[in-house]
């Protein structure tokens, strides 16, 4: 075909051809493919598009090597994005190594005297068990950093609520005695009309900010109970 299609493995006459996929990218849509072909005499000869020749040892070997780098980056991760980001990468990864031991696992069985088939069914089984349990962690990971967002959305959300019925309460409290003195205009006799200008009105000004802020520290200080 035009394609490499799935993987598969070939066999007629004695001679061996595993159809193989190189490890995928997030964004790739076509597998690009690569072709080990065994020979009845046991000798092995392996290819890509564009004619560079790759053993069926190196294939793996490069599995191997992007899970061990995904996994120093699981280790690392803390945050939502940089979970999910990992996760699109293994999901390819991972079901190309499930389908890897498959077609490795149908060579073990046509040529069962063949040590590097079995050595390379052995090697395909276990990038396919840790790709899966590299998904799962990954997996666990995202779940625990979007439940952990969650909750702390909801402590800051419960502590604005109880900031915001402190200051409804200390608005009420004074509500009645502001009205009053604006409709009645309470202009009474205190003694800093005699002062100079302009200091009563910094005098006034400095009191009020003081005020301002311990309310402010007043409000923000105490953490409510959740």
């Amino acid at each position: 075909g035009d394609t490499v299609g799935k993987q598969r493995l070939m066999q007629a006459d004695g001679h061996l051809l595993l159809v193989l996929h190189r490890p995928p990218q997030a964004d790739e849509t076509q597998r690009v493919g690569r072709y080990f072909w065994r020979k009845p005499d046991g000798t092995w000869h392996g290819c890509e598009p564009g004619g560079r020749s790759i053993t069926l040892a190196n294939h793996l070997a490069e599995f191997q090597d992007l899970l061990e780098r995904f996994d120093r980056q699981e280790d690392a991760a803390s945050t939502a994005r940089e979970y999910f980001d990992l996760m699109s990468e293994l999901g390819p990864l991972q079901r190309t190594a499930r389908n890897l031991h498959q077609v490795m696992q149908q060579a073990r069985e046509a040529v069962p005297s063949d040590r590097e088939l079995i050595n390379g069914r052995d090697r395909a089984y276990e990038l396919e068990r840790s790709f899966e349990l590299l998904h799962v962690d990954t997996k666990n990971g995202l779940d625990f950093a979007v439940a952990r967002q969650a909750e702390q959305q909801a402590a800051s959300s419960h502590r604005m609520a109880v900031s915001a019925h402190r200051l409804n309460l200390l608005a009420a409290f004074f509500f009645p005695l502001a009205t009053l003195s604006a409709v009645l205009g309470v202009n009474m006799q205190h003694g800093y009309e005699n002062l100079p200008a302009p200091n009563p009105f910094y005098t006034m000004v400095a009191i009020g900010l003081g005020a301002g802020v311990l309310l402010a520290m007043f409000v923000s200080a105490t953490r409510p109970k959740t």
